[in-house]
């Protein structure tokens, strides 16, 4: 009975379908080569990681700007690696991460097939946090696109998932209901509480299995085709 009231299925972009930890990887040795930089890429992204966790953290929680987001994440990554960077040099860099980022298209395994498998029976949507002109281009680059009727940025309603107004304007445009929409990403914080909060229905995409919460009605996946025993 279930599956006959679904109609729409709204998905996270980055780490649920969009492998934003091997394409960002790329992007910076790309960049670190291109303006030689002397750090290798591992070095740099263990420092980095977590200062953008962080920054995207505050972000969320209103105390961080967009800007501050884009350019300072650089700085202090550097000044905790010790290397000596313009300011001038921070925002070239930070301009051109973005560039080389949203030219990346490595997928989750599995992303194109579970898409194909749901294509025909649901109308699919895209509900991110990351910033609309990167996030477009994507879903453009990475042959995403043509599998969404629509693509919601948080930017569009000045929230951050999991503010219960950003699920309500995603369903508002898509023309959609709570009761009859899944959500399905792998942040359990942002994602799914925020969806079931609304009233959506919820999948956890939990590839590492980091979230051992158990709620029966919540399911969780490892994998992305998984998806099909649920939809």
């Amino acid at each position: 009975m279930l599956k006959t009231k679904i109609t729409d299925i709204f998905f996270d972009l980055d780490h649920t379908l969009w492998d934003f930890e091997a394409n960002s990887k790329r992007a910076f040795e790309k960049l670190l080569k291109k303006h030689q930089i002397p750090v290798q890429i591992n070095d740099f992204l263990k420092i980095y990681e977590p200062v953008n966790r962080e920054y995207w953290e505050q972000y969320a929680k209103q105390q961080k700007t967009k800007t501050e987001v884009k350019y300072n994440r650089l700085t202090d990554t550097f000044k905790a690696l010790n290397i000596d960077i313009s300011q001038q040099l921070i925002e070239i860099l930070a301009d051109e991460y973005l560039d080389f980022l949203k030219r990346e298209s490595i997928l989750m395994d599995g992303a194109l097939g579970i898409l194909d498998y749901l294509k025909n029976k649901y109308r699919l949507h895209i509900l991110t946090n990351g910033f609309i002109e990167v996030q477009t281009d994507k879903m453009q680059y990475s042959g995403l696109e043509p599998y969404f009727e629509t693509m919601i940025t948080t930017e569009e309603t000045g929230k951050l998932k999991p503010h219960p107004d950003v699920f309500n304007y995603a369903l508002q445009k898509a023309g959609t209901f709570a009761h009859k929409s899944y959500m399905i990403g792998d942040n359990f914080q942002s994602d799914i509480l925020g969806a079931r909060n609304v009233g959506m229905h919820a999948i956890h995409f939990d590839p590492e299995g980091k979230n051992d919460i158990d709620f029966k009605i919540i399911p969780k996946v490892k994998h992305l085709l998984e998806i099909k025993e649920i939809l």
